[in-house]
């Protein structure tokens, strides 16, 4: 067995590792960053998990006025929060199981009121031997500690937080007494806390994630893997399933990779149909959308590439404006990124700037981190450029990721004033006064093949 000082010399170092390759650009350039080991990463999870729920949850449960918070789900039926709530070795909650949090004072108990304990977070607290009905035990539980608020998964705007179902639901109902049932309130607010709040150490990890994503994007827009006339946009699709696959790493959806070419530029494609596969070809602007996941937490990046045309060792200044264009729209959201704000008064603050700058913008920015698309406020929908009710009205908090998606359209005079949609997409961190990239973000095309300094 490890000794108990193993954890903290493995967070320390994990620290050290993570923190280096954003130190400068000797490392970055050149190796990938390390990927744990499976087990590693468990160890590391749970430690994780355990400062979560002594810290955020307390902290939640006061912030919202709730003295009880209780979550149900059943095996393959997962509340999504239940399902980061597990211990690293479970993958899945086991038969009914129902973690239950009451808030002391002092301190805020954790129980399952199951049949085993969860790890050692939860501690059992139902004997089905001397009482054969779970949910009569969780009755006994509540009745005993007289919570004046129960908190329970439901809510019609999060999807994240509606995580009880009709079934559970009633039949924990029809065993309360009705005085109990008066102090049932939503737990939505509780649960989408949870989700998007990201503690210290995983705030400190996170620009590693988004390194990796970025070398694995880097890579694959190269010509390393694409073959002007000969490799596809599906071909580089599956090029990076099976890169992330080698890495050990999962991607949360399939990557995209499109191109937008001279007379015929796809800038007014909807986002409801994906883009046909094409061979890639020299003048192309090629664009990615990748994501992966990594010790519980998600990446989702977009970025272009340019593939040179013989005698060409640039690309040409229409798109490279068009790229700073999109790094504007970008600069432009961020600065609204204010504690308490909405996502929809964000979406309307950004929108109108651009606009005023003549920008043609287009923002659908969501928040990011145990989900790809994850809790929190949304700041517009692709299709809902006006507002998104309901989780567009979500305020801002502090210690939070965002995916900041967005495209700007700018014609380019080279290709004869045709538009190209410029579509970004960087993960950054709300630290509660200012927004910064965890691993920077796209400023410069990707150049296929990259220029060599020795051959003119």
């Amino acid at each position: 067995m490890r000794k108990p000082a193993f954890s903290m010399y493995l967070h320390a170092m994990l620290i050290i590792l993570f923190l280096l390759p954003t130190a400068g650009d000797m490392l970055a350039q050149n190796a990938m960053p390390a990927i744990l080991p499976m087990k590693d990463r468990a160890e590391l999870r749970d430690q994780w998990l355990d400062i979560r729920l002594k810290s955020v949850v307390p902290e939640l449960m006061r912030r919202n006025n709730v003295d009880m918070w209780i979550i149900i789900a059943r095996e393959y039926n997962e509340d999504p929060v239940v399902k980061t709530m597990l211990p690293a070795t479970w993958l899945n909650a086991r038969r009914r199981t129902i973690l239950l949090f009451f808030d002391r004072g002092q301190n805020v108990e954790q129980l399952a009121i199951a049949r085993y304990d969860v790890g050692r977070f939860f501690r059992k607290a139902w004997d089905k031997e001397k009482q054969p009905d779970q949910w009569q035990q969780l009755v006994d539980i509540i009745t005993e500690r007289k919570p004046k608020k129960i908190a329970l998964n439901y809510s019609p705007k999060f999807a994240l937080a509606d995580g009880i179902t009709h079934s559970e639901y009633e039949a924990l109902m029809s065993r309360m007494p009705q005085d109990l049932r008066k102090r049932v309130v939503p737990g939505e607010n509780l649960a989408i806390g949870w989700l998007e709040t990201r503690i210290d150490p995983e705030a400190e990890v996170y620009p590693q994630l988004c390194r990796i994503a970025h070398m694995i994007i880097a890579e694959g827009l190269s010509e390393a893997v694409i073959q002007p006339g000969v490799t596809s946009t599906s071909d580089v699709q599956w090029w990076y399933r099976e890169k992330i696959r080698e890495l050990k790493l999962t991607t949360w959806f399939h990557p995209s990779v499109s191109v937008q070419r001279q007379q015929n530029t796809d800038a007014n494609r909807s986002f409801a149909s994906r883009p046909a596969a094409r061979t890639i070809r020299p003048g192309d602007l090629i664009h990615i959308d990748l994501g992966i996941t990594y010790l519980g937490l998600n990446t989702d990046t977009q970025q272009h590439a340019y593939v040179l045309r013989p005698g060409e060792t640039d690309a040409p200044e229409g798109l490279k404006k068009a790229l700073t264009t999109g790094n504007r729209l970008q600069d432009i959201l961020t600065s609204q990124f204010k504690t308490g704000r909405t996502g929809n008064e964000m979406l309307h603050a950004t929108r109108k700037q651009a606009i005023t700058e003549g920008i043609v913008p287009s923002v659908y920015t969501h928040p990011l981190g145990v989900h790809g698309h994850g809790a929190g406020p949304l700041i517009g929908l692709w299709d809902q450029q006006e507002g998104v009710p309901g989780r567009g009205d979500y305020p801002l908090y502090a210690n939070t990721a965002f995916s900041i998606e967005l495209n700007a359209k700018v014609k380019i005079s080279e290709w004869g004033n045709q538009e190209v949609r410029i579509m970004l997409e960087e993960d950054a961190f709300f630290d509660g006064e200012t927004v910064r990239y965890l691993d920077g973000r796209q400023k410069d095309l990707w150049l296929i093949p990259r220029p060599s300094p020795n051959v003119q």
